[in-house]
């Protein structure tokens, strides 16, 4: 049943961004796990229309529209009363933060789909500690690209005395237009790292491609390091690793070519603007790359691969995770949060990734369960 109002009543999940592509599947899982939810947004005409046309069976949902302003006091209003909020409002180091700080006023628990690296050591440096001390879950990041990944790892580290991760991370398809702003913005205004000896390492920003060997095919796919990724942000804080590099890409080599060019015009062209200018201006390149959203994903087509090399003095192991439809993948993954979130607290709380909140095998439990993974492909060498 559809709602709408402006003092919503109290549902105890918000997704926020749910016009959006990634949101509108966060409501259909949602709605899946039977889950009553307010759908948030600027728009009151995009959020009923996004929902009525892109959410299978969304008559027979519990939820209702609430349009907000993009200020603490409004998302706090909004928030209060509720449990887990699911922010898919990006780039998230530009909108983030509003939207952290009004979760901790309401008292709710927090989780996006960011890949920026630079918001993730923001949230971990200045909101953690708040979180944790009000027993609240603070997970940014929880979306295919980075959690299937991380469940690939944390499977490669069951097997003790392994302390370096070499991640990478593929997909087919198209990034949606949230995500390619999301893309150039960061390439503007952050720096990638990788962990190394448990201290960030700078990428070097004029690498351009690297060609990576993907599991399951004779072709080398070419690889960037998309802003560093979440994976060294979370394993800074696992004792067991000391160095993780991860890279990525499409299978799509034409798209994948033209990125670097795509970015380096961009970040040429915005050198000496303001940061308003510079936001403009790089919206505008993103409309260019892309500027509708992709069709709903088909698993012939959109498939994923997470490989992870995992190694020690005396040990290797290597996982990798075969699936399908990463959007949906990221979907199901925030809504399973709001679903555990809401029947028991995290298995830790503050800055946490998902496996760190939730378990690597029962986030890869709901993976096989709806679908969208394989079972997983382990080796192991022990010294």
């Amino acid at each position: 049943m559809s709602i709408q109002s402006s003092a919503p009543s109290k549902r105890p999940v918000v997704v926020y961004g749910a016009s959006g592509y990634t949101g509108r599947l966060v409501c259909e899982y949602l709605r899946e796990f039977g889950i009553p939810f307010i759908a948030a947004g600027r728009s009151e005409q995009r959020l009923k229309d996004a929902l009525a046309s892109n959410v299978p069976g969304v008559e027979t949902a519990d939820y209702e529209v609430a349009v907000v302003e993009h200020t603490v006091e409004a998302l706090t209003e909004l928030f209060t009363g509720a449990q887990v909020v699911l922010n898919t409002v990006g780039p998230f180091s530009q909108y983030g933060p509003e939207v952290v700080q009004a979760c901790l006023a309401a008292g709710t628990h927090y989780t996006d789909t960011t890949g920026e690296q630079d918001w993730l050591i923001t949230c971990e440096e200045q909101y953690g500690a708040h979180f944790a001390a009000a027993g609240l879950l603070l997970a940014p990041g929880i979306a295919q690209m980075y959690t299937t990944g991380e469940i690939a790892a944390q499977i490669c580290l069951e097997q003790p005395g392994l302390d370096t991760l070499d991640i990478a991370v593929f997909w087919g398809g198209s990034p949606t237009i949230a995500s390619t702003r999301t893309i150039l913005v960061n390439a503007a205004t952050s720096v990638a790292h990788y962990l190394e000896q448990n201290s960030y390492v700078p990428f070097d920003p004029t690498q351009g491609l690297v060609p990576l060997v993907v599991p399951g095919q004779h072709e080398l796919a070419q690889s960037l390091p998309w802003g560093g990724t979440s994976h060294p942000v979370w394993f800074k804080r696992d004792p067991r690793v000391a160095t993780c590099k991860a890279q990525g890409g499409v299978f799509n080599a034409a798209l994948m070519n033209g990125v670097p060019q795509i970015v380096a015009g961009a970040l040429e062209a915005t050198k000496d603007m303001d940061a308003e200018q510079r936001d403009e201006a790089l919206t505008a390149t993103a409309a260019q790359v892309m500027n509708q959203m992709p069709p709903r994903e088909n698993p012939r087509l959109n498939k994923s691969l997470d490989s992870v090399h995992a190694s020690g003095p005396l040990g290797r192991a290597h996982c990798v995770i075969h699936g399908n439809q990463n959007y949906k993948q990221t979907g199901l993954l925030q809504a399973f949060a709001a679903y555990s979130l809401l029947q028991q607290p995290p298995l830790r709380v503050g800055f946490a990734s998902g496996c760190q909140a939730f378990g690597h095998r029962e986030l890869l439990g709901q993976l096989r369960a709806f679908g969208l993974v394989a079972e997983p492909v382990v080796t192991r060498q022990a010294g």
